[in-house]
């Protein structure tokens, strides 16, 4: 069961793009999935008093894997607190340049690799006299487990084989201190795989520069937010972008960009970033259960979408005119097509 967060602004409009094409594709493969959509953010605290119902709670649980659309000003309630209870502690997010997109580079191909419970981003901050103090946590065995699924990855990916620890040590000691020594640690474990360092400005100057150079960046929870977003604009755009949250026993999908109230309801919404994380789901469904008939599907709703792409259908975002539903229906029909 895949339990899907409709969200608010574009969301609900991305959310019936997705489930349109799960629909298609898992008919065509063969695969067994039942989606239940399902209320968080904005609209539901309007309605209940909690961004997260407890309900729409248990149902996650329940569930075994969760897809999840933007949600609006109350996505902290939602996002970190449910990473932060189903412990989803590697944040991966691929930025990939697609042939037709107005990209720096067309070999574009990375994965950011974010610790994503600790670092500033667990909420730890007060105010002493007319100062605010935040607190940010960078634990050895936190920095030890994301740099290990980094490698992990990085091996899966079988590109450059190449991952790059990024920090700023030599200004925070202490915390970066620990997330590069854990990072370079790991690394003896995969003498296949080239390591090397890199401080967070370095980082982003050289993802303008020469973003086709990386293959896996892993970093802390601040910084991976940050880059990521540079990363996929680097690439074609944050409309273009999937993201994954991933634990050892659960995972949820979702687009990197936000949920853009001031385009929703109009029907222009790109939603290839929704439909790529709906791939990235079908993966990661493929992998836990062994299930081919999942990484059949994965496979060709991303070459859909890439395909489409390269013959020039595009959303306004993207330098195209089609509405959401039109780039849906095209990619419905490369996928009947295929």
């Amino acid at each position: 069961m895949v339990s899907l967060i409709t969200g608010d602004g574009i969301g609900p409009e991305i959310s019936e793009a997705a489930v349109t094409l799960l629909d298609a594709v898992t008919e065509i493969c063969g695969a067994d999935i039942k989606i239940v959509p399902l209320k968080a953010g904005d609209a539901a605290l309007a309605e209940s008093g909690h961004a997260l119902p407890q309900d729409t709670l248990d149902v996650i649980k329940r569930s075994d894997v969760c897809l999840k659309a933007p949600v609006g000003e109350s996505a902290a309630d939602v996002i970190i607190r449910l990473r932060l209870m189903m412990d989803l502690y590697a944040n991966i997010r691929p930025a990939k340049s697609y042939r037709g997109l107005p990209a720096l580079r067309d070999d574009i191909d990375m994965v950011i690799v974010r610790e994503n419970t600790e670092d500033l981003y667990t909420g730890a901050e007060f105010e002493t006299g007319d100062a605010a103090i935040a607190l940010r946590i960078i634990s050895r065995k936190g920095s030890a487990r994301i740099a290990r699924h980094a490698f992990e990855t990085a091996r899966l990916r079988n590109k450059q084989k190449l991952v790059t620890c990024v920090h700023k040590s030599n200004v925070m000691r202490v915390t970066d201190g620990i997330f590069a020594q854990e990072c370079a640690r790991v690394s003896q474990d995969y003498p296949d795989i080239r390591f090397e360092e890199m401080y967070v400005d370095a980082c982003a100057m050289n993802m303008i520069r020469r973003p086709q150079k990386f293959d896996v960046i892993v970093t802390t929870n601040l910084f991976g937010d940050i880059l990521s977003d540079e990363s996929s604009q680097a690439a074609g755009g944050l409309g273009m972008a999937p993201g994954a949250n991933i634990g050892d026993r659960f995972a949820l999908f979702e687009p990197v960009h936000g949920a853009a109230f001031d385009i929703a309801g109009r029907g222009v919404a790109n939603p290839a970033s929704m439909i790529l994380s709906a791939a990235m789901m079908l993966e990661w469904l493929a992998a836990r259960h062994g299930d081919q008939k999942c990484a059949d599907a994965a496979d060709m709703l991303e070459r859909a979408v890439q395909d489409v792409v390269s013959q020039g259908a595009k959303t306004l975002d993207v330098g195209g005119d089609m509405t959401t539903m039109q780039f849906t229906r095209r990619v419905a029909s490369q996928l009947c097509a295929a």
